[in-house]
């Protein structure tokens, strides 16, 4: 565990590389195959990943660290660009591959739920893969932990840097790569179930939106909207439940409609 919790390693002595990339990287990769086996469940040329991951991948790493840089700001304009050193945010990560999604969309005329479908499952597994790079970080842990009986990994996570002496947390980050897991599975399970275009979608908005509102409120290293106690994060995610549950109940709506037209 000793040699986990190092952030980072040399890269024979050229530069430093942090973990946080490395496990940022794997998720992406996963996620490819993820999003791959989603085609080949749904029939879909497997070669839309590819093209997709073009588009999406620049886009969601561009995102996921302008978003950081945002909010925690770099030394230089140089540093900007130094993601390998670790400074990355998911919610930026996710607009920039939506971002990415609505680009491929115009270039080749592909129906948006789907594409956002084939994503959502790969999106909510490396979100929940991601999430131990903050393990490895030391970050996005709870409040402290006295009582001794709960201090134990993973309900909570031994903390040395950052803090006077060492101590333990609850492990905020766990909760949430748990509930991702969760998630996935739940989405995989619609992707075999269900063959409406933007179920699958508007479920993983509802679902990682709410688990991030109540996982979120236990973290101490949040960012606040401006001088208020609206955490950031918070909003967006019940921005996401609100967009889920208006698409969903939309799908519902149009769907109704058609059966009754075709009667």
């Amino acid at each position: 565990m000793s040699m986990l919790l190092n952030p980072g390693f040399s890269f024979f002595g050229l530069f430093d590389i942090k973990w946080y990339g490395v496990i940022m990287a794997c998720a992406m990769i996963i996620g490819l195959f993820v999003a791959i086996w989603v085609c080949k469940v749904k029939g879909y040329n497997t070669d839309i990943v590819f093209w997709l991951a073009i588009c999406v991948l620049p886009l969601a790493v561009i995102g996921a660290r302008l978003y950081w840089v945002a909010f925690y700001g770099v030394d230089s304009f140089w540093d900007i660009f130094k993601t390998w050193e670790g400074g990355m945010a998911i919610y930026g990560g996710v607009i920039g591959g939506f971002l990415g999604i609505l680009l491929y969309m115009l270039i080749t005329k592909e129906n948006l739920a789907k594409l956002c479908d084939i994503a959502a499952p790969a999106l909510i597994l490396g979100q929940a893969i991601g999430r131990w790079g903050n393990f490895v970080n030391q970050e996005a842990y709870g409040p402290l932990v006295t009582n001794p009986s709960l201090q134990w990994f993973p309900f909570s996570v031994y903390i040395t840097a950052g803090v006077p002496s060492p101590e333990w947390h609850y492990a905020t980050f766990f909760y949430e790569s748990l509930w991702n897991i969760i998630g996935f599975i739940i989405l995989m399970i619609l992707v075999y179930k269900i063959k409406q275009k933007g179920i699958v979608t508007s479920v993983y908005l509802m679902y990682y939106g709410l688990g991030r509102v109540l996982i979120e409120g236990l973290r101490t290293d949040s960012l606040y909207l401006w001088n208020t106690n609206i955490r950031v994060s918070q909003l967006l995610s019940g921005i996401l439940m609100v967009a889920g549950l208006i698409m969903l109940i939309c799908i519902i709506v149009i769907n109704k409609r058609r059966r009754t037209k075709n009667e």
